[in-house]
């Protein structure tokens, strides 16, 4: 804890068996209070991997239903064990765990209500190895998303994210896709809704084991991100109403 506050680490996990142990081991215990995996139906033993490290809450998906639905598992769970502050990270190392004592601080002392952990800001993600054409990607989506949704972030791609109670309770996250596009969506959520976010300079590593997504699934992700981006601008405009953007009907205890 921090300040009083309950902190739970999510961890959205597919065949993360490999970095599963490494990721687990960096967290810092001193302050985070429960970690919560969950198992889209891995084909490699990452269940029995949580188990064995003395993870307390994992569970597993009957299928393989998509990065987004976990992570709707993910914070239905975390909000259900009484979390003040809940940060997501993906067990694949990619995002150091070491950055979880400054995103829950500045969260815990009320100082912004989402925290992001920006591979862009520093030079992180060219030093960490990410290929160019991804590099090159992510810095056009978030030009267009930045000019879309009037904000300047230096990246809406990042797997490393950290939310405080009330932004979960205050959007309804499960209006979203179960594919990749639900980080995007989330985020679009959490700015129409109102809450500032910070960015901290996250360095990050790209390696044989880190999760990727091959290039019709990126090109799918990246036309997702801009129907995204102009269905928020067009809301904002008043020119369409998605239910996205309402208040979910019963706020999660």
């Amino acid at each position: 804890m921090i300040n009083g506050k309950k902190i739970i680490i999510v961890l959205p996990a597919y065949n993360a068996e490999q970095t599963l142990e490494k990721t687990y081991a960096e967290i810092p215990f001193d302050i985070v209070d429960e970690v919560v995996l969950v198992d889209d139906q891995s084909r490699d033993n990452t269940v029995e991997k949580a188990k064995a490290l003395g993870i307390n809450h994992v569970i597993r998906h009957e299928k393989n239903f998509g990065y987004g639905d976990n992570q709707k598992t993910c914070y239905d769970k975390a909000l259900s064990l009484g979390s003040d502050i809940v940060i997501m990270l993906h067990p694949d190392y990619q995002y150091t765990p070491l950055l979880i004592h400054s995103m829950a601080y500045l969260i815990a002392k009320d100082v912004y209500p989402v925290v992001l952990g920006s591979r862009i800001l520093g030079n992180g993600a060219l030093k960490g190895g990410m290929p160019m054409v991804k590099y090159i990607a992510n810095r056009g989506l978030t030009l267009i998303q930045n000019i879309l949704v009037n904000q300047k972030l230096s990246e809406y791609h990042t797997g490393y994210r950290a939310f405080s109670r009330e932004v979960l309770q205050s959007i309804d996250y499960h209006k979203n896709s179960d594919d990749f596009v639900f980080d995007n969506q989330m985020m679009s959520q959490i700015i129409y809704a109102g809450f500032p976010i910070a960015e901290i300079t996250c360095p990050t590593k790209y390696f044989k084991e880190a999760s990727s997504i091959n290039l019709s699934r990126s090109t799918v992700y990246a036309l997702g991100v801009l129907r995204t981006s102009l269905d928020h601008f067009l809301n904002k405009m008043g020119l369409k109403k998605s239910a996205r953007y309402q208040k979910p009907a019963a706020i999660k205890q």
